[in-house]
Parts: structure tokens; C-alpha cells; sequence
């Protein structure tokens, strides 16, 4: 019954004071703040709204991207009082790993693993698409994309991936500092079409708020490739309508996918008890009253059904609507052209983030020994985990670089899922054992919104095609064949019980060092303890 060892709170922030495998503490809960926004708004804002709008939900898609707002903020209260109670790198493998047992936390681990590097692969070919498109909207040509023999190499998507890594292998501040003024743009270019839109805004637009249910469009998606709820009930799909609103908050969900991120940087925080806490809410509310205000903006501007492009047949091809098709409909053509900037700039800001919570998750894993402990090392000059950083930017590089990955972008979205309905979980779980540690956010209404949380992600889930599901079940059975091939043996957990391979003279003085510098070990350590998680006390 190994598999099902938990690693204390106590030791996991023992091992964060580990000489070698030490981040360098240096973000605030600005800088998590920034770090929400930046993965949060993406291109998605600039084209998913205005295509869920024409195609599911009409002028209720604010509506809808509230009811989605609630959910991931049910799933975001759990990560606040996690973050905050285990301040240590990781995010929900951390939290898995100090409650729901060592298997468990390696395949959370294993599942992000895949998560943000094909989330980092795709957004970073979309990086390169958008870059060519801003070339052309400025007259200019651009091919980000040439033939090597038989493979396509997209070298826009490979420069991108390049260069974010640089930055980060410099240093979580500078990184900081380079998001945040990326992001800067990004927020303006939303707010200028935000203000551009409400002189072209017409109350009429937004009756009927909630358009009429109807009959989905004729050739949608059948077989595995249909969702997995509707391939088992049998159901035909519908638009708009309540139903319909519904289906659009499943869909524009995934608009905010990326606030759990900021969790990873829980090891780089000053002051982590408080600062995590703030960081994830606190973004997560910028992003919500963004995306309601362009969807008013938005369907006030030009009515729902003829957001899309106009087609030779009269009709408007909602699936093609963005915010540049609703701008250039009310004639404002230069609209395009600031959207593509903000579009480039935001999916800039997402591969940083992105490739920041990858790296310190397989930090983690490999500080814990379920992967090589030789990774795990972090640079004495920056206090990051360079050695992690540059491999996670070759790999990342190489996948979006000769890839055609657009397939498995559902996975990124059902393993983000997966994640929150453990985390979820998770907190319950370490109320009830650990009652004594110190919280600085706690979730209200225990247990009632974290299984909330838990439904309605699960909801998301079955929402999500058959094959995305039969795909991630494959790479989840790999990673239990890993885990007991390597990761159980190299457990550090185990390890320290005597459950595996015996520790090193090295690794037990590193072990007493980490304790003496912590302070939980001596007869102070109690003040220490203390002083260290809560500056100026």
C-alpha cells in the first residue's frame, strides 16, 4: 500500500529550504496577479467570443461566461487555501501528493506534465499563425511556416518558444517584469475595444437576451468525435436557448483556464500565505469583468446572428465570427489591426506562464525523486531551475515546431479539469486530517462549494469528446507504468521510510542542512517558522 503514502506539509516545505533545490523567493501578489491575467486572456477573447455568441448562446454569452466565472471560482477558493497553507511548488501535484497519496500525485503530475506542454505547443503555432497575419494586415508577407523534406517546420512557433525561455532562465523577476509590461498591452488593446464598441452600442441588439432554442446546425461532430455525454445518452445537440447558455459556459470555460498556474509559483512568493491567495482570486476577477464587458460590447454592437462574415448566399458564417468581423461590420476596419496586436501579445504572455508551470511541476516531481533527482537542481545566479527550463523549452520547441498537434488540444482542457476536480477534493481531505495547520484563506461553506466544484467540473468533462477521453486515458496508463518502472523506487518519501532505494551520506546531510536552515529542527524553530512565512511579523 506504498502508492498511497502521503508526503506532510511539514516535510514538503523542509524540502523547499534543500541546499541545491532552493527557488529564489522574489514575486509579490502583484506579480501573481499579472502572471492570472497574462495566461487567462489569450486569443480566445478575440475570436471564442464572438463565435460562441453567433453559433450557441447569442447575447446571453455574458451570462454565460458568468456562470463559468462562478465554476472556475468554486475551483480557484480550493487552490487559494491550498497555495496558501502549502506554499511550495507544484500546485495540485503538491497538493495531491500531501493528501490523496503518492500515486495519485503522480498522475496529476504526469497529467500536467502533458497538459501545459501541448498547451504551451499550441498556443505557440498559434503565436506564429497570428504573426504572419499581422504582416498581411500591414501589407506585408510573412511565411512562418517552410517545407524540410517530407516535415513542415514552423520556425515562428520555435523562435517564440526560444525566446520566452531565455527570459525565464534569467530570472522569475525578470520574467515577471517582461510579462507584465506584455501584458499591459494586452489588457489596453481590450479595454480600447471595449470603449471603441460602446459608441457603436444599440440596447436593441440584446433582444432577445436568450434567442429562442433551435436545432443545431446539420454535419456537427458524430461518432467518438461527438461529446461524450451526448454519445452516451443519444441526445441531439441544440442551440441557444437556456440549454444553449448552459453549452456556451462549457465552452467559453475553457477562456479561463490558466489561473491554477499562478500556484506553481507558490515557492517564488515572499509572502505565499497571504500573497497566493490574492494573486488567484484577485485575477481571476479582472478576467471575468473583462470578458462580460467585450460580450455586451459585442452583441450590442451588431446582432448575434450576423456577427460572422457575410457568405455569397446572404448568410453570415458564425463559425468565422471574431471581434474584427463585428468591428469591420460597423465599419471600423482599423479595429483588425490593434486586435491582431493585442491577439500576438497575449499569446505571448500565455507560452511565458505556460512553460513557467511546466518547469517547476517537473521541478517538483524531480526534487521528490519520482523523476531523476539530477534535474531538480536550481541555478546559484538566478535561483531558477535552469537545467528544467532550457529542456522543457527544446521539447515545447521541437512539438510545435514539426507538429500538426490542433487534435489534441481537448486534452489540454480535460487534464486541466481532472486537476481541479482533485484539488477540490484534496482540500476537504486535509481539513479533515490536518485541522491544526495554519490558513490564511479558507474555503467558506466546507464541504458544500468544494464538491460544488467537483460537479460541475466533472459536468465540463463529459462534455468533452469520446476521443479526447480515450486519448487521455492511454497517456495516463503510461504514466503508471513509469511510476512503478522509476518513480517508486526513487521516491524521496519512500526512500526517507525505507521503502526503495536507501538514501546517499549526501542526501541525509542535505536533509539535516534543509532542516537546520528552515528552522524545524532546534529549539527556535517554532519563530522561525513563523518569521519566514510571514515577513515583518
Amino acid at each position: 500500500m506504498s502508492v498511497w503514502r502521503t508526503k506532510s506539509v511539514e516535510q514538503s516545505i523542509r524540502d523547499t529550504d534543500e541546499p541545491g533545490h532552493k527557488l529564489k523567493r522574489s514575486l509579490s501578489a502583484w506579480d501573481l496577479t499579472i502572471f492570472g491575467v497574462a495566461v487567462v486572456i489569450g486569443a480566445g477573447i478575440f475570436t471564442l467570443t464572438a463565435r460562441v455568441a453567433a453559433t450557441t448562446a447569442g447575447p446571453a454569452v455574458s451570462l454565460s461566461f458568468v456562470i463559468a466565472a462562478i465554476a472556475c471560482g468554486l475551483a480557484a477558493m480550493c487552490y487559494a487555501e491550498f497555495a496558501s497553507t502549502v506554499p511550495v511548488a507544484g500546485s495540485a501535484y503538491t497538493f495531491s501528493y500531501a493528501t490523496l497519496g503518492e500515486l495519485v500525485a503522480w498522475i496529476i503530475g504526469w497529467d500536467l506534465v502533458l497538459e501545459l506542454a501541448l498547451g504551451a505547443s499550441v498556443v505557440a503555432k498559434g503565436w506564429s499563425l497570428y504573426l504572419g497575419n499581422l504582416f498581411s494586415q500591414f501589407g506585408g508577407s510573412l511565411q512562418t511556416t517552410i517545407e524540410l523534406g517530407p516535415l513542415d517546420f514552423d520556425w515562428g512557433a520555435v523562435v517564440i518558444v526560444g525566446l520566452i525561455t531565455f527570459v525565464l532562465v534569467q530570472g522569475t523577476k525578470l520574467s515577471a517584469r517582461a510579462n507584465m509590461i506584455i501584458t499591459a498591452i494586452k489588457v489596453f488593446v481590450v479595454l480600447l475595444v471595449i470603449v471603441v464598441g460602446f459608441f457603436y452600442f444599440n440596447a436593441s441588439n440584446l433582444s432577445p437576451f436568450v434567442p429562442p432554442s433551435q436545432p443545431a446546425a446539420e454535419g456537427g461532430k458524430t461518432g467518438l468525435e461527438q461529446p461524450l455525454l451526448q454519445l452516451i445518452l443519444g441526445g441531439a445537440p441544440s442551440s441557444f436557448g437556456w440549454f444553449g447558455v448552459l453549452a456556451a459556459a462549457s465552452l467559453v470555460f475553457f477562456a479561463f483556464i490558466g489561473f491554477d498556474i499562478v500556484a506553481t509559483a507558490a515557492e517564488e512568493t515572499r509572502n505565499p500565505r497571504k500573497d497566493l491567495p490574492r494573486g488567484i482570486l484577485g485575477s481571476l476577477a479582472i478576467v471575468t469583468v473583462l470578458y462580460v464587458l467585450v460580450s455586451l460590447v459585442l452583441t450590442a454592437m451588431v446582432p448575434y446572428d450576423q456577427l460572422g462574415p457575410l457568405q455569397p448566399d446572404g448568410t453570415h458564417d458564425g463559425n468565422a465570427a471574431t471581434l474584427a468581423t463585428a468591428f469591420s461590420a460597423v465599419g471600423v476596419d482599423w479595429a483588425a489591426n490593434v486586435i491582431a496586436i493585442g491577439a500576438l501579445a497575449g499569446l505571448t504572455t500565455v507560452v511565458l506562464v505556460l512553460l513557467l508551470g511546466q518547469s517547476r511541476i517537473i521541478f517538483a516531481m524531480s526534487r521528490d525523486g519520482l523523476l531523476p533527482r539530477g534535474m531538480a537542481t536550481v541555478s546559484e545566479k538566478t535561483g531558477t531551475p535552469a537545467r528544467i527550463t532550457v529542456g522543457v523549452g527544446v521539447v515545447v520547441a521541437v512539438i510545435a515546431g514539426f507538429s500538426e498537434i490542433g487534435v489534441l488540444e481537448e486534452m489540454v482542457n480535460v487534464g486541466t479539469l481532472f486537476a481541479f476536480v482533485l484539488v477540490s477534493i484534496g482540500v476537504i481531505v486535509l481539513r479533515r486530517t490536518r485541522p491544526d495547520l495554519e490558513r490564511s484563506f479558507k474555503v467558506p461553506l466546507m464541504p458544500v462549494l468544494p464538491i460544488l466544484s467537483v460537479l460541475a467540473c466533472v459536468w465540463l468533462m463529459i462534455n468533452l469528446t469520446a476521443i479526447t477521453w480515450i486519448r487521455f486515458l492511454v497517456w495516463m496508463a503510461l504514466g503508471v507504468a513509469v511510476y512503478y518502472l522509476y518513480g517508486k523506487k526513487h521516491s524521496m518519501v519512500g526512500r526517507r521510510a525505507g521503502d526503495g532505494l536507501a538514501l546517499t551520506e549526501e542526501e541525509l546531510k542535505a536533509t539535516w542542512r534543509a532542516e537546520e536552515d528552515s528552522g524545524w529542527v532546534g529549539p527556535d524553530r517554532g519563530r522561525r517558522r513563523r518569521e519566514e512565512n510571514e515577513p515583518g511579523s
